[in-house]
């Protein structure tokens, strides 16, 4: 049976996403910002909570672990690169490790850049990936423990799953990501049909995600770096995609 995913709201602008299995009733909450909402998507969908899987340890996707593992007692999932920075972790994952939720099984993806041990995971049979704070819809994370080439490497591992991959981000960024991304491809086709879209969901309050590989590919300036049009687009022509990447981060930064 085919996995379920109920995405739903958390604080200003995280999301919380759950990962249902029908087959043996086990439900993974992607991260942990705060529990009331994911206690209020379990009830609403009538599931039950088996596990936490975190992306990484900032406060805005753990803070509510430890209610949640107190009322649940479920397993929690944390990359080990950033255990000494989580609390209530059951299991700690690395690159190429597996992660089940009952009969739904997920690899483990380390993609640091945002923090040092960021991770992701990538259920292939059921094409969902969770990408926590690494890849948004038209952008990426913030470089904060990391470096370029850190974040750069793990875009394109994300980048490299199948087209068809249904992406999960950690948060409601789409907006402001399409502005600036359409100051470095302001005639991008896809990226001109994608602002239009994301207007009208925004006016209908509903959400921009999930998003494709493929869609991402076509629009996403940080995903696209090692193109011609983008580097000629910021003057960078000839410049390895890691300075182009760099730089389009850096403007980014200042937007």
């Amino acid at each position: 049976m085919p996995a379920e995913t109920q995405l739903f709201l958390c604080l200003k602008d995280n999301y919380g996403v759950l990962l249902h299995d029908p087959e043996t009733g086990s439900t993974a909450a992607i991260d942990a910002p705060e529990a009331a909402p994911v206690d209020a998507a379990l009830k609403d969908r009538g599931w039950r909570l088996t596990d936490i899987l975190v992306t990484h340890h900032h406060a805005d996707h753990t803070a509510g672990i430890a209610e949640l593992k107190k009322k649940h007692l479920c397993r929690v999932v944390a990359p080990r690169k950033e255990a000494p920075k989580i609390s209530d972790i059951d299991v700690t994952v690395r690159e190429g490790d597996i992660v089940q939720v009952g009969s739904l099984v997920g690899r483990v993806i380390e993609t640091p850049g945002h923090t040092a041990g960021h991770i992701s995971y990538w259920f292939k049979q059921d094409k969902l990936a969770f990408v926590g704070d690494t890849l948004f819809s038209v952008g990426c994370g913030r470089i904060i423990e990391g470096t370029p080439e850190m974040m750069w490497n793990s875009l394109l591992k994300i980048r490299n799953l199948p087209a068809d991959t249904q992406v999960f981000c950690g948060h409601e960024y789409t907006a402001a990501n399409v502005h600036f991304a359409l100051t470095v491809e302001p005639k991008n086709p896809a990226l001109r049909a994608r602002a239009e879209e994301v207007v009208r969901l925004t006016e209908q309050k509903r959400p921009t995600i999930p998003t494709t590989i493929q869609q991402e590919k076509s629009y996403n300036p940080f995903l696209r770096a090692d193109l011609h049009s983008v580097a000629g687009a910021i003057n960078m022509e000839g410049s390895a995609p890691v300075q182009v990447f760099a730089t389009i981060r850096a403007r980014k930064d200042k937007f």
